[in-house]
């Protein structure tokens, strides 16, 4: 039986939270899933990144860039029968500048078939 948006919504909450979002990847994502940043990632020239392995990638850029001193996560937000929300606050140090900030952030989900296929982040830049 396919998982409702609240179970999708709360497992990824759940492997967010224990700093596993690797295995949110594998369980939760179609291969095809679609990631959509507030602007363009360093060295790109577009804030969308399409497929699991380019938003692996986008994992390993930002474990390599930053440091991450606490992190918390609220949710999920249910919206109708096919998105949920997802609130992240994070307190960084960017390795390279020494910069430390503290963000928040809103994530939609958007689902399709019980997988995740589209992610979208929206913060202040």
């Amino acid at each position: 039986m396919a998982k409702s948006i609240q179970e999708i919504g709360e497992r990824l909450v759940e492997l967010c939270k224990a700093d596993d979002a690797r295995t949110a990847l594998l369980e939760l994502y179609d291969r095809d899933a679609v990631s959509v940043e507030a602007m363009a990632m360093p060295g790109s020239d577009s804030a969308e990144m399409k497929g699991v392995d380019a938003i692996k990638g986008k994992h390993d850029w930002w474990e390599a860039t930053f440091d991450v001193h606490s992190a918390g996560v609220e949710g999920p937000f249910p919206h109708g029968d096919d998105r949920f929300g997802v609130i992240f606050q994070i307190d960084a140090t960017n390795k390279e500048t020494k910069e430390r900030t503290n963000s928040k952030e809103i994530a939609i989900y958007t689902v399709e078939d019980g997988k995740i296929t589209r992610e979208e982040f929206f913060y202040n830049m």
